[in-house]
C-alpha cells in the first residue's frame, strides 16, 4: 500500500491514528472525505478508514485570500470568473432595462 495519495497527502490508517481531536473545519475542499480538520497550517481529511494529511503554506482561518492565491490558486480563478460573469449579466441586463426605458419614453 502507498502512503502518499495522488496529490502529494500523506494517507495515516486508522489503525495507526484512530482518532482526531483537532478543530474540525468548514474551510477546504472536502475531496469526498466525511469530515477535515485544521491544526495550524495542517489539513487532514478524513475518510472511512484512513485520513491524509498535508501542510498549507497560509492557514485560510487567518488569511483567506492569501490561502487562495496561494495554496488553491484554481478556486481562486474559479470565483474570479464568477465575479467577472456576474458583473458582465448584470452590465447586460443593466443596459437593457435602460434601452427599454429609453423606448418608452420615446413612443409617449
Amino acid at each position: 500500500m502507498s502512503y502518499i495519495d495522488d496529490e502529494g497527502s500523506i494517507i495515516v490508517p486508522k489503525s495507526v491514528r484512530p482518532t482526531i481531536e483537532y478543530e474540525e473545519t468548514l474551510l477546504g475542499n472536502k475531496k469526498g472525505a466525511k469530515r477535515q480538520f485544521r491544526h495550524k497550517n495542517l489539513h487532514i481529511r478524513e475518510y472511512g478508514d484512513y485520513y491524509t494529511v498535508h501542510m498549507d503554506k497560509v492557514d485560510p482561518r487567518k488569511d483567506p485570500f492569501g490561502h487562495l492565491l496561494i495554496d488553491a490558486p484554481k478556486f481562486l480563478v474559479g470565483l474570479m470568473t464568477a465575479v467577472s460573469m456576474g458583473k458582465l449579466v448584470s452590465f447586460a441586463f443593466s443596459n437593457n432595462n435602460r434601452t427599454e426605458d429609453k423606448n418608452k419614453k420615446g413612443t409617449q
